[in-house]
């Protein structure tokens, strides 16, 4: 007799996944392989006005890849500084699949400001996106969620707890607060079967590096390179299933010893 899958008959949204090669897309790919139905968020704009650029038709490839292997996927589009798209993004996944099990908060908005660049507007930016958002996108998710084994609750920080990160004051502030968030909300939230944990993805080749960064990197790191996306999303798909039903209000992250170097 062949295993079910262990997210067979589970529900995840997965949002900030508008970029093949980076986390979100791992992640998906991922639960989709481990049985999940996933929605999926994307928000190319964002991605345009970074350096990096936008991965154009990204997402619909993304999408169309993982419907291509049997995956049960749907593709929204949202501006998450909008403080409505979180529950609609909630709303949208119960109306595609009947249900939601888990919601994992990857998405991010990057800045790059000092002390002396800091400005009001990138700082509630970066707020609004990444820490109002992710509380709200928690909230919409708790209020429907009916008890069903495999509750949970994923968010993402950065390495400010390990290191500083004095010119990206908006992005580590933000995410800061989503560290600290991680074990008052997995608290409140046990009693009703809701885990909720917190990853540190260390330094992850996402395709924003540039040569002379990735060499320091690899020089620094005790495992040797950097982090992938496929290591982000091996430590969420632990998370997602129920070998993790006990684990809850942790960081943890999965980065070859980066943060004890």
């Amino acid at each position: 007799m062949t295993a079910s899958p262990p997210l067979a008959g589970r529900v995840v949204v997965v949002t900030g996944a508008s970029r093949r090669i980076a986390i979100g897309a791992a992640i998906a790919r991922r639960a989709v392989a481990d049985g999940a139905a996933v929605l999926l968020h994307a928000w190319s704009p964002a991605d345009a006005e970074q350096p990096w650029g936008a991965d154009e038709g990204g997402p619909e490839a993304l999408a169309a890849e993982l419907h291509a292997t049997g995956g049960r996927v749907q593709l929204v589009s949202a501006d998450l500084a909008d403080p409505g798209a979180p529950a609609r993004l909630v709303a949208q996944a119960r109306e595609a699949f009947g249900h939601v099990d888990a919601v994992v908060a990857n998405h991010a908005r990057s800045s790059a400001q000092s002390l002396e660049e800091l400005t009001a507007a990138e700082l509630d930016l970066s707020y609004a996106v990444n820490t109002r958002a992710t509380l709200l996108l928690a909230q919409a998710f708790a209020a429907q969620h009916d008890g069903r084994p495999g509750g949970r609750v994923l968010w993402f920080t950065s390495g400010q707890y390990h290191g500083a990160m004095p010119g990206e004051l908006p992005y580590i502030a933000s995410k800061a607060a989503l560290h600290e968030l991680t074990g008052s909300l997995a608290a409140h939230l046990a009693p009703r079967g809701i885990t909720v944990n917190c990853v540190d993805p260390g330094p992850n080749d996402t395709g924003y590096a540039d040569e002379a960064s990735r060499a320091a990197v690899t020089a620094l790191s005790p495992g040797g390179r950097w982090s992938t996306p496929a290591d982000a999303a091996r430590l969420v798909a632990f998370l997602l299933s129920d070998e993790a039903a006990w684990v809850t209000g942790q960081t943890i992250a999965s980065d070859g010893g980066w943060s004890v170097r």
